[in-house]
């Protein structure tokens, strides 16, 4: 264990008994209900003021202690929604949390009443939050206001009794319609929670991405015999979660609700289909707006028929707070979208909340362990995120520093965990933490040629759209020929259950100077998360031997392979972003085609 990471967990044992006597284990709900059969606290039996689908009346949202107590300007007949998706834990990053807290100020300065809301995916992706397990991300969205919230697929990545914990200690009402305990046949947590402002009823309605089973932990909704104990309505073609959805909305309906909006962590990604916004929209009614997530996508606003051909406002604000949803709903009745960017205003109470819970992490964090004269990439020269459907020169290091602490023959890291662009100059634990945020422990195991051959099939499937299952690779090359398509099945869950007869993508698969050998065994070092617990559906390594080694995490990998490995410093055989060529992807046009043109 490395000394820095010594510290790191003195430091968090004494942080969470402070922490505990001040603050009762940050619970800030006056009352706590009993648990119910998940082991979650069901939210209609919190001491909250809201409306929810088990409750008789409706009632509003009392304001938090971090909002203005009366507004200085008119009041005025708008309500705004503001919103946000897919922060990743980005707490002071761009806009930040302070900045979201300022803006809801001063809209209600000029008289207006807000709600907040976020689509899913804040608590997982970033320091703070994996030091925190979580819980310093949900103290901070209670302390800047949220109202409400569903879960992305990240919201289960710390385990359900961690998950448990989390929604019982929110300020703020968690919602999803299609998270449902297989046991008692109910959804886990409310489907919906209706607000009342300006005399009007809006309901909440959540909607978690059945894609939760693969792209978190799938043996997290599992018992332990292997069984599927949580669902999320998936099916072949989305019929069961429009059902699911529809359900919901009409029951909303049914109290009240004047306003009916989705907050759901769907996205707009070809891949995700059955399961996109877009899907879920055109085979429902009874909804006004959509507030999504999960594919990261930056939508303003855009208007999608629904089955009855009536248009309803679809938005997305991307990630990381580089963006604010700002939804207007006028007193006619009439939604208009908009995203707030480049917005410089900062909270000052909200700023010093977040620098007083940062503090005590930032000076391990700030210690530097190496150094780099290359930008190690994820993304290509104009921004945009190549690392889940191509090489770059970050996924081979940290593909390296697999196969070095592994001692493997093969190194292979999800992309999915390469997460952050690391700049030229020192390197200090904090870039590697938001790189590999996932605590994912390395394995080392023994599979055959023909397993391998399959797990690379099975990721680049999808290929050119984004996998977070899509593989680095370290002793090994490829090439993918996309005049070709993977024969593949999978279940509703996503996971792999085989490669078929037909004609692969995958070629020319070299280890070293030797092709492959698929009846040979290799020893392959990678991520529990994808080898043995079937992330990103991945399961062609499942049956893999396990090789004795000692306990790394993916963030620790990269820590030793830069210092022992590399003595500190990035050597220049990875100053191109697009890698070393390891990855080749050709097609009808270009026989040659390289990473940097995919």
């Amino acid at each position: 264990m490395t000394n820095w990471l010594k510290k790191l967990i003195t430091l968090l044992s004494i942080s969470c008994l402070v922490l505990g006597l001040l603050t009762g284990c940050g619970n800030t709900q006056t009352e706590i209900g009993t648990a119910d059969s998940s082991g979650g606290t069901s939210q209609a039996e919190s001491s909250q003021d809201v409306s929810t689908s088990d409750a008789s009346t409706d009632a509003s949202v009392p304001d938090d202690a971090s909002k203005e107590t009366a507004p200085s300007g008119e009041k005025q007949s708008d309500i705004i929604i503001l919103y946000t998706n897919d922060v990743h834990c980005a707490i002071d990053d761009n806009i930040g949390y302070a900045g979201l807290v300022a803006y809801r100020k001063s809209l209600e300065d000029e008289g207006y009443e807000v709600i907040t809301v976020d689509a899913g995916d804040h608590i997982q992706g970033g320091t703070y939050g994996s030091l925190s397990k979580g819980e310093l991300i949900v103290n901070l969205m209670g302390k800047a206001g949220y109202d409400v919230a569903t879960l992305g697929n990240h919201e289960f990545d710390y385990g359900m009794d961690k998950l448990f914990e989390l929604t019982d200690m929110a300020s703020y009402s968690y919602v999803s319609c299609n998270f449902i305990d297989l046991e008692t046949g109910s959804t886990v947590y409310d489907p919906y929670v209706i607000l009342e402002k300006g005399g009007k009823k809006f309901a909440f309605i959540g909607v978690s991405t059945p894609e939760s089973f693969a792209t978190s932990t799938p043996t997290y909704f599992q018992d332990e015999e292997g069984n599927y104990i949580y669902d999320f309505c998936q099916d072949s073609d989305g019929t069961k979660l429009k059902e699911t959805v529809q359900a919901s909305v009409d029951k909303a309906r049914e109290e009240g609700a004047d306003y009916v909006l989705l907050l759901t962590h769907l996205g707009v990604s070809e891949g995700s289909s059955p399961y996109c916004s877009t899907d879920l929209i055109s085979g429902i009614s009874g909804v006004d707006a959509v507030i999504d997530g999960h594919s990261h996508s930056i939508v303003e606003m855009e208007k999608v028929k629904d089955k009855e051909g009536k248009e309803v406002l679809l938005t997305q604000t991307g990630t990381k707070l580089a963006n604010i949803g700002k939804l207007t709903v006028s007193e006619s009745g009439e939604m208009k979208s908009e995203l707030i960017s480049d917005y410089e205003d900062k909270d000052p109470e909200m700023s010093q909340y977040i620098e007083d819970e940062e503090a005590p992490y930032d000076e391990i964090l700030s210690q530097v362990i190496g150094h780099t004269d290359y930008e190690l990439c994820i993304s290509d020269e104009n921004g945009n995120r190549i690392v889940r459907n191509t090489e770059t020169n970050l996924g081979d290091f940290a593909a390296d520093a697999v196969r070095y602490v592994t001692n493997a023959e093969i190194g292979f890291q999800n992309s999915g965990s390469v997460r952050v662009d690391i700049p030229a100059g020192d390197i200090t634990v904090n870039d590697f933490l938001n790189v590999s945020p996932f605590a994912g422990q390395i394995i080392c195991v023994k599979v055959t040629g023909q397993e391998i051959a399959d797990a690379l099939e099975f990721v680049v499937r999808k290929e050119p759209e984004e996998s977070g299952g899509f593989l680095q690779v370290s002793g090994l090359s490829f090439t993918i020929n996309m005049d070709k398509t993977a024969d593949i099945t999978v279940d509703e869950n996503g996971m792999l259950l085989g490669i078929n007869d037909g004609e692969r993508r995958v070629e020319n698969i070299m280890v070293g100077d030797e092709p492959l050998d698929l009846e040979r065994t290799y020893t392959v070092g990678g991520s529990d998360y994808f080898i043995t617990e079937g992330g990103d559906g991945q399961t062609a390594l499942k049956n893999g031997e396990k090789v004795d080694m000692s306990y790394i995490e993916e963030n620790q990998a990269l820590e030793i392979y830069l210092q022992e490995g590399l003595d500190g410093v990035i050597p220049e055989t990875y100053a191109n972003r697009y890698g070393e060529g390891r990855i080749t992807i050709i097609n009808s046009d270009s026989q040659e085609a390289d990473s940097q043109e995919s």
